[in-house]
């Protein structure tokens, strides 16, 4: 692990430290005061510098949510872990290979139309990458905060790679937070399988959420089978929410005007 850079957020006492591992970033906040909780958040460049932010200065704003939720309920801040995508000009399918849930494509889901002719199950590397954040990067920021207090949250294709890891390494965390998760890219196979293959209920919380613009538009169809299926699974109330934001889109700003509800919807408990 090397150090790269420090920067501050307006708003929050502390740093964000941007670190190297093995050429992959991963920029971690730690509260001031000891943190009881870990939230890992996926494509940790839009997380908290605006200047890396896919969406130039548009970020999920994740430490400002964190610290005014965290004051509202009475706990201390969780430390954030934002863990950068691997996309760039000489890899630009880097963010898929680290986020499509690994499995279940190379058992044989179709993904949708548009990228059929340049997908390759093989290629895939999800099941590494989300090791390699428990074992390397918690392991070494935040080692000491339980699995029945850290959450992960990713949107989009993150969201899809959230659901997985709690379907793969369920012991790892206990609340799967996924923001407009892509499920065209799957389609009700993938939504199915997704599904399917989460823990028990009772023992994780799951959070799913959408728009009404942009990306997320097309989403309904997918979701109302989501939310379908996690009630025929036995989901509750206390341990699942399905939530749509009208005329929110899909981008930084969108997620990040709601972000305070499921970040409640996790620490509430």
């Amino acid at each position: 692990m090397k150090e790269i850079k420090r920067f501050q957020i307006r708003g929050v006492a502390g740093e964000v430290k941007r670190v190297d591992f093995d050429a992959r970033f991963v920029d971690y906040w730690l509260p001031k005061e000891p943190a009881t909780h870990l939230l890992i958040a996926h494509d940790g460049q839009n997380v908290f510098d605006g200047r890396t932010s896919t969406h130039r200065g548009q970020t999920w704003k994740m430490a400002q949510s964190a610290h005014r939720v965290s004051r509202e309920l009475g706990l201390n801040p969780p430390a954030i872990i934002a863990v950068w995508h691997s996309s760039s000009k000489e890899n630009p399918w880097g963010r898929g290979r680290d986020l499509v849930p690994e499995k279940y494509f190379r058992e044989g889901i179709a993904v949708q139309k548009e990228f059929a002719d340049v997908f390759d199950s093989t290629k895939l590397h999800g099941d590494k990458y989300l090791a390699t954040i428990f074992n390397q990067y918690v392991a070494a920021i935040a080692p000491g905060i339980p699995a029945s207090n850290t959450a992960m949250i990713g949107s989009s294709m993150g969201g899809l790679a959230t659901l997985y890891a709690v379907a793969q390494l369920p012991e790892k965390f206990s609340t799967a937070l996924a923001l407009s998760p892509h499920w065209p890219f799957g389609g009700n196979e993938l939504v199915e399988k997704s599904i399917a293959s989460l823990p028990a209920p009772g023992s994780h919380k799951i959070w799913m959420s959408r728009g009404t613009k942009g990306l997320d538009s097309n989403y309904q169809p997918f979701q109302d089978l989501a939310d379908e299926l996690m009630h025929k699974r036995g989901y509750l109330p206390h341990d699942f929410a399905s939530k749509i934001y009208e005329r929110s889109g899909h981008n930084e700003r969108s997620w990040a005007k709601y972000l305070d509800q499921p970040m409640r919807f996790w620490l509430s408990s």
